[in-house]
């Protein structure tokens, strides 16, 4: 594998690497990195892109017109290498392309393009997907970034996720890794939600709806990440229980619902793209200057 592209400013520094395009570093000019490091002992990511399904299939299987195909949880992408096809001081492109590789699980001619670019102290991480076939092309797409918690010069304090639009969006609990029919209390007050380790006990706190465009982690009276999501309508929380890291993950498209069969496109959120269409969702994340 190649190494990492480092990109950056007089404010930030980020490394990406060709596998996935994953993300592998974000440090502020201090020298301090934000991102979660990867540690195998609670989890090897970082930074995954999830294309071109969210979360779990049952069996492991989905199902494109009337044919079935193997599908790993959170799809192929982020385990496959990209190829470099632009990088200037402050941003790089790499670019997935179909292959009879992908052909083989998902039966689309495809483009999967991941920008990473900084701006003053903004890192902006932006997916395109271009359908490149004949035919409709269902997928759905997720972006698994993992921020450190504590913070850097925010520990054993208490840490905070709040909504920008202050909203108390219904929480969804995975059965099996699927969608349930029933939706939980919002664990949100106001917009405001102090997180503790215990809340992942059940996995991931997912909210299909209602979470907003936009929220700060972080702590009050320190350090404070805002983030701003363009075309992700669902949003989910996570942790490994225990582990020092935060994952803050929008999303357009989510697992499979319980009892609903293996179609593709049936999957909630799931984008239905035309032949010769584009689609773009994107993520930005401002740090403490």
């Amino acid at each position: 594998m190649s190494q990492p592209i480092r990109i950056g400013n007089e404010y930030l520094t980020v490394e990406v690497s060709p596998l996935g395009a994953e993300m592998q570093s974000l440090k502020t000019k201090d020298g301090r990195d934000w991102l979660w490091n990867g540690d195998s002992d609670y989890w090897t990511g970082r930074s995954p892109i999830l294309f071109p399904i969210v979360g779990k299939a049952p069996d492991d299987h989905v199902e494109i017109d009337g044919h079935v195909y193997p599908m790993a949880q959170h799809g192929f992408a982020r385990r496959t290498t990209f190829d470099l096809t632009a990088s200037t001081p402050h941003m790089c492109r790499f670019e997935l392309k179909a292959s009879d590789v992908t052909h083989a699980v998902y039966p689309f001619d495809f483009l999967l393009a991941l920008e990473h670019s900084v701006e003053g102290a903004k890192l902006t991480v932006a997916a395109e997907v271009e359908n490149r076939g004949q035919a409709d092309m269902p997928f759905g797409l997720g972006f698994h970034p993992a921020f450190l918690w504590p913070l850097p010069g925010a520990e054993g304090k208490p840490h905070q996720v709040v909504l920008d639009n202050g909203g108390e969006p219904a929480l969804l609990r995975l059965e099996g890794g699927l969608i349930p029919t029933t939706l939980k209390d919002s664990p949100f007050k106001a917009g405001r939600l102090t997180v503790q380790h215990s809340m992942f006990e059940a996995d991931a706190m997912i909210f299909p709806q209602g979470a907003g465009s936009g929220l700060t982690y972080g702590v009050e009276g320190g350090p404070l990440l805002h983030f701003t999501f363009e075309n992700l309508p669902n949003l989910a929380l996570w942790q490994k229980v225990g582990a020092p890291f935060l994952c803050i993950e929008p999303w357009h498209g989510m697992a499979a619902k319980a009892g609903a069969g293996l179609e593709l496109s049936a999957r909630p959120s799931t984008t239905i793209l035309a032949p010769g269409g584009k689609a773009r969702f994107a993520f930005t994340v401002e740090l403490p200057a």
